[in-house]
């Protein structure tokens, strides 16, 4: 019964139930998102995203802005111009990626370093601060949830088509930037909005663990975009709670529990479901 008591302790704090809530939306919409981040191959797009965030948090900090405001436009503006530079193919996306976003890194580092009152707010994004949350960061991931799932489920075809066969897709009337567009900006709300969560150094490990965990377990593009989520949502709650008897940071907590469930399902997967995982199907 003692043991019963201590193990619903935490549940009496309200910032404990805060901080479980949004770890738990956190994961699930960065299991969404990372669906088409591992199978487009954008990994490092939400690597540098972040990055970019971090920039427009520290300014928006030094400014006296909200947060959502000053980080959501810079981290939008930076995954818009990401996209327009990668696809003029004069440089690799992967150089735009790093040219954009690590000057923006940069001089957040340089404000955090400049202006000290605003060093406690921008530490919160660089290392994010799940007991910190308000109960607007909540309604925040929420909302971008919801939106991202109706977005997802009304152009689930054309998202579909242009993440397999992008050729072809342009050639059958689907615009292709347009779909690149819609899914960066989804990219850059989810990181806006997550990133206070998980933090900086951290979330491109959320926005992977959950869909590449998801890809071992199916070759199916639709089982993959609920099982993720779900996987997401586990991570994240589990971390959490797991990190408030470690006394260890939630964030890492959170991307350590990923990290051990995604070894477990590749060790449990056989070499030859693997080749045969090798070959996704549409549906």
């Amino acid at each position: 019964m003692i043991i019963a008591v201590d193990l619903l302790k935490p549940f009496s704090y309200e910032f404990f139930r805060n901080g479980l809530i949004i770890a738990t939306l956190a994961g699930a919409l960065c299991g969404l998102i990372g669906v088409f981040v591992v199978l487009r191959g954008m990994s490092y797009i939400g690597h540098g995203l972040s990055h970019a965030v971090f920039g427009g948090a520290a300014l928006a900090a030094v400014l006296n802005l909200n947060y959502f405001i000053g980080a959501g436009f810079w981290g939008l503006a930076s995954g818009l111009m990401i996209g327009r530079v990668s696809r003029k193919r004069i440089i690799g996306a992967d150089a735009a990626i790093g040219v954009i976003t690590t000057a923006s890194f940069a001089m957040g580092l340089a404000l955090q370093a400049r202006f000290g009152q605003a060093k406690r707010s921008i530490d919160a994004v660089l290392f994010g601060n799940v007991l910190g949350v308000f109960t607007s960061d909540i309604l925040a991931v929420a909302g971008v949830g919801i939106l991202s799932a109706v977005v997802i489920v009304g152009l689930y075809r054309k998202l579909l088509f242009a993440t397999f066969d992008p050729e072809v897709a342009g050639v059958s009337g689907v615009s292709v930037p347009a779909m690149e567009a819609v899914l960066m900006v989804l990219l850059s709300a989810t990181i806006l909005v997550t990133v206070r969560v998980i933090g900086v150094l951290l979330i491109s490990a959320l926005l992977v663990l959950p869909a590449v965990t998801a890809r071992l377990m199916t070759n199916s593009f639709g089982r993959m975009l609920w099982l993720s989520p779900v996987l997401g949502a586990i991570f994240g709650g589990v971390g959490m709670y797991i990190s408030w008897y470690a006394d260890v940071p939630s964030g890492a907590v959170i991307i350590l529990a990923g990290t051990l469930v995604f070894i477990a399902a590749y060790s449990a997967v056989g070499v030859r479901r693997r080749a045969q995982l090798a070959g996704i199907n549409h549906h």
